[in-house]
């Protein structure tokens, strides 16, 4: 049985799921700036406590895209390959994919639009 079944559709495709994963690429991208302050000054404890928030962030996007791209998405066999690529190289491919290709998809936009016409 395919690992990505026992996942639920509505952690991948829903609107609080789009927030979740929006708002830990935006913290994942922060990641960058709290290591460039922890290496070049004297590590405090709150920067700490901010990259391990990065590191964490990074990782339940990149699950997260990860698991969309192999189970949602519907471009072309080619597209997905360089996706798949490009988010080999965290944090930054697994943000650029969420805000490129997530946000953008159909099959997200059709789970939320069905979301807002049930409620």
């Amino acid at each position: 049985m395919d690992g990505y079944q026992f996942i639920d559709k509505k952690w991948i495709l829903s609107p609080a799921a789009k927030l979740v994963y929006q708002t830990a690429a935006l913290v994942s991208l922060s990641l960058y700036a709290t290591l460039g302050a922890a290496i070049l000054g004297e590590p405090v404890p709150y920067l700490r406590a901010l990259v391990l928030l990065g590191i964490l962030a990074t990782a339940l996007n990149g699950v997260g895209m990860e698991c969309f791209l192999f189970r949602f998405d519907t471009s072309s066999g080619l597209m997905q390959v360089f996706w798949f690529c490009v988010m080999i190289c965290a944090p930054l491919g697994p943000a650029l994919y969420c805000f490129f290709v997530y946000s953008r998809s159909d099959a997200l936009k059709a789970s939320c639009g069905e979301r807002l016409d049930l409620g």
